[in-house]
């Protein structure tokens, strides 16, 4: 009777008050990944990580250009081959465009914008995002040239690495190198339509006819490389010691049949991505990565999240199997796979893929992850790994953990996103970044001048690359700052591309946390 009293009289101030905590908690219990561990401002570093892009731009710089230090250069690129190829960007410390790289960075750009779009706009880079996806896409337009022709490259790294200019002095070959019905490249036409299709689905609000302009040529470039097959390095001799198509091509042609199935909604595209999923590897490879040769692990992360939709109900049998191959890959990042199949970590706990260019695995992976455990959480699924069951919040734990690493809690205390924080690296191996900048002397700098007097300087570069992600640190977490070392300190495009959503998102995560604790404290 007495506890019954004191029921009687709680006031309903209190019970709400009770319910708001109880909320708060629970609220809070999604965040694990924030309690006791260095803070870090992921809005700044997503600012900074988008800046990167317009150092990288090739072409005529527009007035809104925010990068100081760089200028128009490759005004000619395409010219001897009677083609107009000014635009695009630069793959990382040199003056190469490369096809293959750049069309997955603006994939990775633009379905960062699919899945945190609106994280994105509420850390203002919504319009700086959508203005690096678009100087990728103007230059692809370009670069195709009819249904079945895509320039593939411009310049050579033969020829290119000899040097060490500015790009706005480059004396180096600007020979442009195309793919066509006798020369196939599926896997470069598998991935520019991926990148097409994913971009025309982030403009489809903001510019309709922009879209479907993208669309247009993403469903021409799909069908001349399913019709007309064969690896691009066969067709592009030049491109063999850069970045040649060691997983083949038929990774790129079901990757983009499933973004040109997102971007229209048509059946024969999903067809295509259920009737070849055995025989093209979509459930047969179980991948460690996910990179810019090798699609397999994005590729089945997307075609799990089909499941989520009533429609798909008939393809599930195989969808499960693209799951199963997705799944394989997160517990592998997780550590949670059999003895044999997990990715390695160093003692600082990064993953580590490969010793060169490290980076742009750990970048990937945070995304992959990130988009996973959004996936598992909305659909109120945990993960089966060998390992046994993981919820949603330890995928993004490790994501959050990636992240950190690269923005400096690891052991040698340093930002591998260059420009953010108190200790980031300052010889990054990039000809633009490490010359005095041509906006404050425009003397000519000469092929081997650039070396003599620039690249064997122990001085920090002139330029900082700000939002560059070098390669990082080795298998052991150690790191050496030299513009030599360029399996360390050389940067690419689609190093920071995948960080763009991965920022975004945990900068939302990050305030939700803050207002929660506050709200808390209020109490």
């Amino acid at each position: 009777m007495e506890i019954m009293n004191k029921k009687k009289f709680i006031s309903p101030k209190t019970t709400i008050i009770v319910q708001q905590l109880t909320t708060l908690l629970l609220l809070l219990s999604f965040f694990p990944v924030f309690t006791q561990s260095q803070a870090f401002d992921y809005a700044e570093a997503l600012s900074k990580s988008l800046l990167y892009f317009e150092a990288q731009r090739s072409g005529r710089l527009p007035y809104s250009q925010r990068v100081p230090w760089r200028d128009h250069s490759g005004l000619t690129d395409g010219l001897e081959q009677g083609v107009d190829l000014v635009g695009g960007y630069y793959d990382a410390g040199d003056h190469v465009k490369f096809g293959l790289p750049m069309a997955f960075t603006v994939t990775m750009l633009s379905w960062g914008v699919i899945e945190y779009g609106d994280q994105i706009t509420r850390a203002g880079e919504f319009e700086h995002t959508l203005e690096a996806i678009k100087w990728g896409t103007d230059y692809f337009i370009k670069a195709h040239t009819s249904p079945n022709v895509l320039w593939a490259e411009v310049g050579d790294g033969d020829t290119d690495h000899y040097c060490w200019q500015r790009p706005e002095d480059m004396t180096t070959s600007r020979r442009a190198y195309k793919i066509d019905e006798s020369n196939p490249g599926s896997d470069l036409a598998g991935e520019t339509a991926a990148a097409m299709a994913a971009a025309s689905i982030v403009f489809r609000e903001t510019n309709p006819h922009y879209s479907h302009l993208l669309l247009h040529h993403a469903q021409q470039l799909f069908e001349f490389g399913d019709k007309y097959r064969g690896k691009y390095d066969k067709s592009v001799g030049v491109v063999k010691n850069y970045y040649a198509s060691v997983s083949g091509y038929m990774d790129e042609l079901l990757w983009a049949a499933l973004w040109l199935y997102k971007a229209t909604d048509t059946p024969t595209y999903l067809n295509y991505l259920i009737t070849k999923a055995h025989c093209f590897g979509g459930t047969g490879w179980a991948m460690t990565e996910f990179s810019w040769d090798v699609k397999y692990a994005g590729l089945q992360i997307m075609a799990a999240k089909l499941l989520m939709e009533v429609k798909h109900k008939e393809h599930k049998h195989t969808l499960d199997q693209y799951r199963s191959k997705a799944e394989h890959y997160i517990c592998s990042c997780l550590n949670k796979n059999n003895s044999t199949n997990n990715v390695e970590r160093t003692p600082g706990g990064m993953l580590f893929v490969r010793q060169w260019n490290n980076m742009q695995y750990v970048s990937s992976a945070s995304f992959l992850l990130t988009v996973y455990s959004d996936f598992l959480r909305s659909s109120k699924q945990k993960l089966s790994c060998h390992g046994g069951a993981v919820g949603p919040e330890e995928l993004l734990s490790l994501a959050k953990a990636q992240v950190d690493y690269i923005l400096g809690s690891n052991p040698m205390n340093m930002s591998y996103l260059v420009g953010y924080g108190s200790s980031y690296p300052t010889r990054v191996h990039h000809r633009g970044g490490s010359v005095i900048s041509y906006r404050e002397n425009k003397g000519f700098i000469g092929c081997t001048q650039g070396y003599d007097n620039w690249y064997n300087r122990d001085a920090p570069n002139p330029n900082v690359v700000v939002g560059a992600l070098v390669g990082g640190p080795d298998c052991q977490d150690n790191f050496s700052d030299e513009r030599g070392n360029f399996m360390q300190t050389e940067a690419c495009t689609y190093n920071t591309a995948p960080l763009v959503g991965v920022l975004a998102r945990l900068n939302q995560l990050y305030e939700q946390e803050n207002q929660s604790m506050h709200l808390i404290a209020s109490y």
